[in-house]
């Protein structure tokens, strides 16, 4: 089997729904995957000025375990979601790749499979910037970082060419539409099959 860790951080569940499809495309591709959501690092004065997000937070908190170093070393691929926040990764995933550090040091992530997907309030709101960010602490790893590209005909309907991604509209609680999943569950079984080529060899 290959083990495929989805570690992702998701406010008002558009990211979180995202993980889902990519989760769905990797088990599809016979991976074993294990899906994580990462941790708020603001206290609740600050949550509570964002409508639903304390709400969210316990509800995805109750339903996915925190990541873990054990999580990526683990894993044989490692795809990191996370909402564009001005067009760079959010701090609480960021919090959690920081913590790879003695991992890193080890070189316990060199080889693994790394790819990255995004979520955006609007059209133009960061996504390829975020994923693309992504590929840079990858690299520090030495990852084989592995993006969709255009391999598939769903990457030609929604997503960007460095990973899958959802615009939610400025909608609190927006959700993928059809297009923006199948290109979430392509990203999974593409990474799957090439963590799998890469185990074999």
């Amino acid at each position: 089997m290959t083990n495929i860790l989805i570690v992702f951080y998701s406010r008002d569940g558009m990211t979180e729904a995202l993980a889902s499809a990519v989760a769905e495309g990797a088990a599809a591709s016979g991976g074993t995957v294990r899906l994580r959501r990462a941790r708020e690092l603001v206290g609740e004065n600050v949550m509570a000025l964002v409508p639903g997000w304390r709400e969210n937070a316990a509800r995805m908190n109750a339903a996915y375990e925190a990541p873990s170093a054990e999580d990526a070393q683990w894993a044989d691929a490692i795809v990191l979601g996370t909402p564009s926040r001005f067009g760079l990764v959010s701090a609480e995933l960021k919090a959690w790749l920081d913590s790879l550090g003695g991992l890193w040091a080890r070189g316990q992530l060199a080889g693994k499979v790394g790819s990255a997907f995004a979520a955006s309030a609007s059209a133009h709101g960061g996504n390829e910037m975020a994923s693309f960010t992504l590929f840079a602490p990858m690299a520090h790893f030495g990852m084989v970082i592995v993006p969709p590209g255009f391999a598939d005909p769903a990457m030609f309907m929604a997503g960007t060419p460095y990973g899958a991604s959802g615009v939610t509209g400025g909608k609190h609680g927006g959700l993928p539409n059809e297009q923006e999943l199948a290109s979430a569950r392509f990203q999974g079984r593409h990474v799957t099959n090439v963590a799998r080529k890469l185990a074999a060899a």
